[in-house]
């Protein structure tokens, strides 16, 4: 094991009299790639600054080895005074640094250099951010919620880049694929203390419930353990008392014990106050067109929404994804085409604008709108303090304005107040951002069981492959496609991610029949006029088969990847094995695209 290059240890601090960290550690050696999770307000965020020099700690140590360089993207970026985006990232790079990656890697991320810092928007600001991090091509990277406010496009990127790094990384992140893609070890912070896995992100979950398990059932022993001692302490023979004195002792130490152990947090309790069901068919679009300042934003665009369906919008920033969901809600009158709705809708929204919040109003005057004390969920009253604690608000809270609402904690709050709105259509515009792992789970598990319709604006991808069972993507030009399944069915489907160019290939389209989606091949011949021929036939039977022991040699070379220093130990065998999965992943969507292709042919021959 190879020195590290940052040792954090034993690392304490106490903000306002509740300690934050109660002996945090973190290591990282050349290369790593770590994943920091935790609950929000755990202090993650915390632990990067100290990391990063800029907070010092009540007590412990950090050593940084002599020369290695390391850089700090944090969530909210100061951009001081300078007068353009390429002299802020210029400001970044150190005396040995190449001054063309500045300019290189700002246009990379869509920006010319010469946007002011003032003038930026959310994402923006967070792609000049990374420019000026990724710039030096440090020895460490510390990123504070990288991707957010970042479109599919720019963290697709992203993770290419990084994964063709060298530099160790350290992560934080609500974006689970991101994570899972580049990390091979994460450190949990958790009340304080830090535990580590020599495993990537994709391995966190199941760990951290066996942990969590097995720290309940020893809680469960120790307190049968205070339970027979203290029976013995009342009932055991009076003349042994000052030979058992010792005994007595270890009874207050273990009560000490029990008094000063932190449980862990409990879970967000998120339920969607619902209405009466809609009707059958929710939306019905027919050759919707918008443009603004002759730029189409939609164009010809029709689809059915179904009752019980989950729609995903996916797309570039300032693609017109908002655009859109508000025309399908009604929101927005299209410029050529028409909308219906069904029956009977009751439609609750979140919006993504968290600014938007008034900050001077209270969290329980949020709540409650109209003043009291009670918040309706499902036709029940409930108290407001009860209602917060579902979303892991603490009752100190319900008076704290919202001004000083972390960004994760207002992302809850919005939640909160969208989903005590009795409905039947989700319209969800980024639910996902600034939400921790935990509340992210139960978000998911709300959603899976909602029995109305959910329409979602995300860009994270897992959340979409986890819920989704349609996706509508931009192809230019105002036009949009769908497509069944997730967001990697949709890729799948596509033959290409968000970057590529519209005009070069020919996109897979869901058309919805009634409530079955069919995927066609846009502009191919009628299936109908066609048949299967004996090695279509041979081709659908064996794909399954093949799709399967590919990848399992995936997987296979994903556990090498994983390996602890491999990177550090053979950078060649390393490089070898990277290239080989890239051309394994190929071959298998190539293989599941084939596959689907042929079943499609099949079904639809057989219904003709």
């Amino acid at each position: 094991m190879p020195p590290p290059l940052l040792q954090l240890k034993d690392i304490a601090l106490t903000f306002g009299g509740t300690p934050l960290l109660t002996g945090a550690e973190l290591s990282v050696s050349t290369g790593e790639r770590i994943s920091l999770v935790g609950r929000n307000g755990s202090g993650k965020s915390t632990l990067l600054k100290i990391a990063a020099g800029s907070v010092e700690p009540d007590r412990g140590s950090v050593f940084v080895q002599p020369g290695a360089s390391i850089r700090y993207l944090p969530q909210e970026p100061d951009f001081g005074a300078f007068a353009t985006t390429l002299a802020y990232v210029e400001a970044g790079l150190g005396p040995t640094d190449d001054g063309h990656a500045a300019r290189y890697l700002l246009e990379q991320l869509g920006l010319t250099g010469e946007e002011h810092p003032a003038h930026l928007s959310g994402g923006e600001a967070r792609r000049a951010a990374l420019a000026r991090v990724l710039a030096p091509s440090p020895d460490i990277l510390l990123l504070d919620e990288p991707t957010n406010h970042l479109d599919l496009t720019t963290i697709e990127w992203l993770e290419r880049d990084l994964a063709a790094r060298r530099t160790a990384l350290v992560i934080i992140s609500h974006d689970r694929r991101f994570l899972s893609t580049l990390t091979r070890a994460t450190v949990w912070l958790d009340r304080g203390q830090t535990r580590r896995l020599d495993r990537g992100f994709a391995h966190f979950e199941e760990w951290r419930d066996t942990v969590l398990a097995e720290e309940e059932r020893e809680q469960h022993k120790l307190d049968r353990k205070i339970v027979a001692e203290e029976h013995w302490l009342r009932y055991g023979v009076t003349a042994r008392r000052k030979r058992n004195m010792r005994r007595v002792g270890e009874l207050q130490a273990l009560r000490e014990q029990r008094r000063t152990f932190r449980a862990s947090a409990g879970s967000a309790t998120i339920v969607a106050s619902t209405a009466a069901d809609s009707g059958k068919l929710v939306i019905e679009a027919t050759g919707v067109g918008k443009s603004y300042e002759k730029r189409p934003i939609v164009s010809s665009f029709s689809t059915r929404v179904q009752r019980g369906d989950r729609i995903g919008i996916v797309g570039p920033n300032g693609s017109g994804k908002t655009t859109l969901i508000n025309l399908l809600t009604g929101a927005l009158e299209p410029d050529t085409g028409s909308i219906r709705l069904g029956a009977n809708l009751a439609i609750a929204t979140l919006s993504q604008h968290r600014d938007s919040l008034d900050g001077d109003t209270t969290v329980a005057d949020a709540l409650t709108a109209a003043g009291g004390d009670t918040v309706h969920v499902n036709g029940q009253a409930k108290h407001v303090v009860s209602y917060m604690k579902d979303f892991l608000f603490t009752p100190e809270q319900a008076r704290t304005p919202l001004r000083k609402l972390s960004g994760g904690e207002r992302g809850r709050l919005m939640l909160a107040q969208a989903l005590a709105k009795p409905s039947n259509l989700l319209v969800l515009d980024e639910p996902t951002n600034d939400l921790d792992m935990e509340t992210l789970e139960m978000l998911e598990e709300m959603l899976g069981d909602y029995p109305g319709t959910v329409l979602l604006i995300s860009h994270d991808r897992d959340f979409l492959d986890r819920l989704v069972n349609g996706v509508i993507a931009p192809e230019g030009s105002g036009r949009w496609i769908e497509y069944a399944g997730g967001y990697s069915d949709m890729l799948a489907q596509r033959g290409a991610d968000l970057t590529r160019d519209p005009r070069k290939a020919e996109p897979l389209k869901a058309v919805r029949e009634g409530t079955k989606d069919v995927v066609a091949i846009a502009d191919a011949p009628e299936p109908a006029k066609r048949r299967m021929t004996f090695k279509d036939k041979h081709a659908l039977e064996t794909l399954p088969g093949t799709i399967a022991a590919l990848q399992a040699e995936a997987e296979a070379l994903q556990a090498k990847l994983a390996e602890p220093q491999f990177y550090a130990r053979d950078r060649a065998g390393f490089e070898k094995v990277s290239g080989e999965l890239g051309d394994l992943e190929r071959r298998i969507a190539a293989a599941e695209e084939q596959w689907l292709a042929l079943e499609i042919m099949r079904e639809e021959l057989a219904g003709g």
